[in-house]
């Protein structure tokens, strides 16, 4: 078997994607939490320190010790993409380091999820363009690059994700948005945020916090 490389989907337009820019993770989740990828697949970086990831993915699907769908996804991963890598949780053999990544990043691509491991975390976490989500961190690198897929659907992190989906991460951790959800919930997202707004001014301005969240009050005993 070699590697397979399926044609790339046509999926969201750049206006398509543009107003998720400013939207946190944690919102994104309130209103999709379908769309979460495990939280156990974190940043490099601690929080305040992780660059926020935001673009569409090109999946690849490899099966430790192997990376050979990393290698060749490479080409395929354009300006502000993010390569999605679907190793299974394995932590034995790291599928990405800094010389891949570094390649992606000259290419302008956005960052990586790995539901599997890397390397060369210090080199990764010191780039504040290029952000690295990771389920798991070691030494060993891989020993052949002959199979896997790359542009097919995946599972990573308990979460399907098809070629074109937007891929969103931040210190809190990451979703996976289909064209549907972006194109169909940004309004959502829009007046959440602004409801969020509302809330911070009103409790800012001596508000009680029962009132503020509409919560039923409490009974005395």
């Amino acid at each position: 078997m070699t590697v397979t490389i399926h044609p790339a989907a046509p999926g969201l337009g750049f206006s398509d994607i543009d107003p998720w820019r400013t939207v946190p993770v944690a919102v994104a989740v309130d209103l999709s939490p379908e769309s979460q990828i495990d939280p156990a697949i974190r940043p490099l970086n601690p929080p305040g320190r992780q660059p926020r990831l935001f673009g569409r993915a090109v999946t690849v699907s490899c099966t430790p010790p192997d990376f050979g769908a990393v290698v060749h996804a490479l080409e395929h991963v354009g300006r502000g993409q993010v390569l999605v890598i679907a190793a299974g949780g394995d932590a034995a053999t790291a599928m990405i380091g800094d010389i891949l990544s570094g390649h992606l990043r000259h290419r302008g691509a956005a960052g990586v999820v790995c539901d599997g491991a890397v390397r060369d975390v210090v080199t990764l976490s010191g780039w504040s363009d290029f952000a690295v989500f990771s389920r798991w961190i070691t030494p060993r690198g891989p020993s052949s690059a002959e199979h896997g897929t790359i542009n097919a659907p995946v599972m990573v992190g308990g979460r399907r994700v098809t070629p074109g989906d937007l891929v969103i991460g931040d210190d809190d951790g990451l979703v996976a948005l289909s064209p549907e959800t972006v194109r169909g919930r940004i309004r959502d997202a829009e007046s959440r945020l602004a409801r969020e707004a509302a809330w911070i001014d009103r409790l800012a301005a001596g508000g009680s916090v029962v009132e503020t969240f509409g919560i039923q009050p409490a009974q005395r005993g």
